[in-house]
C-alpha cells in the first residue's frame, strides 16, 4: 500500500513539474508552425522552405515547422488559403514574385499589403537573359539591332506569361522600342528547350534552372535584371549598365503571416526565420540551388512588397498583360 501510494505521488509530481515547464519540458517544442507552399514538392519554393523548416526545428526552444504544399490557381488557392488563416503566428505563407502579380490581373481575393504581415524576406535569385553560345547575339544590344532590323521576327520567350520573367520582357520591349514576338512555355525549363532546339531566339530565365549550363558554355548570359553584377556572373551586365533602362527585379523568396497578427508572434516568427537563413551550414546548400541570402524582416520587407506589386502593377498595365 505505502508503496503503491509512492509511485502515485511521484506520478503526480512528475505530472505537476510537466505543467510548470520544468528542464526537460522545456527543451520540447511548445507549438508547430506551418509554412503554406503555393507550388508543388520539389519546386524551388519547396525545396527552400524545407531547409528552413529543418533548420528551425532543429534549434533549440524553437517549434516544429511542417510544410502544407498548396498550389494551383497560379500560387491563387496558397496565398488565399494564408489570407484567411488565424493570426496566431502559427500558419505563414511560402511568398515568391506571383504573390505580388495575382493581384493585378484582377487574380486572388487578397490584397498584398492589407491581407498580410511581412515577416522576413529571405533569398533571392537572378534573372538572366540568355541565348545559344552559338547565338549571333554577343551583347544585349546586338539582340535589340537585330529586333528593329526585323520587327516581330525576333522570338523571346520565359515561364509565364505574366510571371516576373514575362514583365522583365515587356519592360525591354518597351524601352527599347522594339516589336518582338512573345512565346510563353510552362516554365523555364522547357523554354530552355525551345531555345536549345532553335525554336525560340532567347529565354528570360531563372538562374538556378540554367546555371549549369551557363557555366558549361552551352548559354550565353546577355543581361541580368539583378541591381548589381552577380558574382558567378561576372561578365554579365545589369540592365542599368547597358544604358536601356534603370528596371531590377530578381525572383524573391519571403514569408509572410496573416493581417493582425501580434507584433510578438511576428517578432518570434522573424527571429526563427533570420536565424535560420543566416545559419552557416545552410549557406551552401542555397548556393546549390542558387539561392542567395536576404534576411530582408519586418518594415524592411514589407516596403519591399509594396513597391514590387506597385511596380508589377504598373508593368502589366502598361503592356495591357491579360492572363485568362
Amino acid at each position: 500500500m505505502i508503496l503503491e501510494r509512492s509511485l502515485q505521488l511521484a506520478s503526480c509530481l512528475a505530472v505537476l513539474a510537466l505543467a510548470l515547464g520544468g528542464p526537460d519540458a522545456a527543451a520540447q517544442p511548445s507549438r508547430t508552425v506551418k509554412i503554406v507552399v503555393p507550388y508543388p514538392p520539389a519546386s524551388g519554393p519547396d525545396i527552400l522552405s524545407r531547409m528552413m523548416a529543418d533548420q528551425i526545428s532543429r534549434a533549440k526552444g524553437a517549434p516544429t515547422v511542417v510544410i502544407e504544399n498548396r498550389p494551383g490557381g497560379g500560387t491563387v488557392i496558397g496565398n488565399e488559403a494564408v489570407a484567411r488563416a488565424a493570426p496566431d503566428g502559427n500558419t505563414v505563407l511560402l511568398a515568391a514574385p506571383s504573390f505580388a502579380i495575382s493581384p493585378a490581373l484582377k487574380r486572388g481575393n487578397y490584397d498584398v499589403v492589407k491581407s498580410f504581415e511581412p515577416v522576413c524576406n529571405l533569398a533571392a535569385t537572378p534573372m538572366p537573359l540568355v541565348v545559344r553560345a552559338d547565338s549571333p547575339y554577343k551583347t544585349l544590344n546586338d539582340l535589340i539591332a537585330d529586333a528593329k532590323a526585323k520587327p516581330g521576327k525576333v522570338i523571346f520567350s520565359s515561364g509565364g506569361p505574366a510571371s516576373t520573367l514575362h514583365l522583365a520582357i515587356e519592360v525591354l520591349r518597351r524601352a527599347a522600342g522594339i516589336e518582338i514576338t512573345y512565346v510563353p512555355y510552362p516554365g523555364t525549363a522547357p523554354a530552355i528547350n525551345a531555345l536549345m532546339g532553335g525554336h525560340v531566339a532567347t529565354v528570360w530565365a531563372d538562374y538556378p534552372t540554367v546555371v549549369s549550363q551557363l557555366k558549361s558554355g552551352t548559354l550565353r548570359g546577355l543581361v541580368t535584371s539583378s541591381a548589381k553584377r552577380v558574382e558567378s556572373m561576372p561578365d554579365v551586365p545589369t540592365l542599368i549598365e547597358t544604358g536601356v533602362v534603370t528596371y531590377t527585379s530578381d525572383i524573391f523568396y519571403g514569408i509572410v503571416a496573416p493581417a493582425k497578427t501580434p507584433a510578438a508572434e511576428l517578432a518570434k516568427l522573424s527571429n526563427w526565420f533570420s536565424a535560420a537563413i543566416k545559419a552557416p551550414d545552410i549557406q551552401p546548400r542555397l548556393a546549390k540551388q542558387g539561392l542567395f541570402p536576404l534576411d530582408q524582416c519586418g518594415a524592411a520587407f514589407g516596403d519591399f512588397i509594396r513597391n514590387t506589386a506597385a511596380d508589377y502593377a504598373r508593368i502589366i498595365r502598361e503592356a495591357k498583360i491579360t492572363v485568362k
